[in-house]
């Protein structure tokens, strides 16, 4: 089974907890935490936790960049993270609504800087598929080590996936512009907003058909509702969501990602792999942050993986 390297985010996330509507202009009770986190960031740990051999390129900034890699190694994941001596690593602010629903405010630090001089090729040594969150590419430097890093993998019969990341950069970036520049990929995953934005549909079906025919393969998240895999122009599948008591969204699209790009890694099939990634992301929103706990022993750790995939893969 070869690797996974995933290019994105490494975050310091400031999780708020309030039980009633936020109050302008006062004080609004809520219960905070302060996680790692980052989309590329937290699917590698996943990935890494459901025993996928996983590194991460990333840029941090010399506040907490240290701190950064060493939850990184902490999880199971190789960091390669270079630290940005004049900029802060990135800060979102999840404020989450009793529905476990969150809101966002984000300064993208170090992270909206990496390029291609953060790059090498031997960081595809070993690896059999590449993942790449959207926010790489929404500012020039990361889209030029997009480009690079999609054009060598694809020399060396690397598979190439694409997270969607956001509609509201997506919105800025061009949707077109988008599937465009991220046509070297063989694999699309969305949520459900950012499918109907890429592809101009009205109907998650039709999203999914339409991404698929696209990319190849296309993975809609649906939150509730489950997932849909489309498979070059069609709907093949649709995988039930896990019941799970809803705490905090954050990070259950990267970990869903992280499910469905492990099971794949570990030779299963897409429509398996669908139901895995489902798995994934109810474990995720039933705990506060965006990353998995990190496991004492490496015992525990294949405990946990074999609880998310209760699958004989004989």
């Amino acid at each position: 089974m070869g690797g996974l390297l995933v290019i994105g985010d490494v975050v310091t996330d400031v999780v708020a907890l309030h039980g009633q509507p936020v109050a302008t202009g006062t004080d609004t009770a809520a219960d905070i935490v302060l996680r790692p986190g980052g989309s590329g960031a937290n699917t590698a740990c996943w990935a890494a936790r459901l025993g996928a051999d996983t590194r991460l390129l990333a840029r941090a900034g010399h506040d907490t960049g240290e701190w950064h890699r060493a939850e990184l190694v902490k999880a199971g994941v190789r960091p390669h993270l270079r630290i940005d001596p004049e900029r802060p690593t990135a800060v979102v602010i999840a404020m989450v609504d009793p529905s476990g629903e969150r809101s966002m405010l984000t300064n993208r630090g170090a992270g909206r800087h990496i390029g291609p001089e953060d790059w090498s090729p031997s960081f595809l040594d070993g690896v059999a598929y590449l993942h790449l969150s959207g926010y790489t590419l929404f500012e020039q430097p990361g889209l030029d080590l997009a480009r690079l890093a999609m054009r060598e993998a694809a020399g060396r019969g690397v598979t190439v996936s694409v997270d969607a990341a956001s509609t509201g950069f997506l919105r800025e970036f061009g949707p077109e512009r988008f599937v465009h520049e991220t046509s070297a990929a063989q694999i699309v995953i969305a949520n459900l907003d950012e499918a109907l934005l890429l592809t101009g549909a009205t109907a998650p079906e039709a999203a999914a058909a339409s991404l698929s025919d696209a990319y190849g393969t296309a993975v809609v998240k649906l939150g509730a509702g489950g997932a849909l895999l489309g498979e070059d122009g069609t709907v093949v599948a649709k995988a039930p969501a896990a019941p799970a008591e809803v705490v905090d969204s954050t990070g259950a699209g990267d970990a869903f990602a992280a499910g469905f790009l492990a099971a794949l890694l570990s030779g299963l099939d897409p429509r398996t792999a669908l139901e895995n990634g489902c798995r994934a992301g109810a474990v995720a929103v039933a705990q506060v942050g965006g990353r998995p706990p990190v496991p004492g022993t490496a015992a525990q750790s294949a405990g946990i993986a074999k609880e998310l995939y209760p699958i004989d893969t004989d």
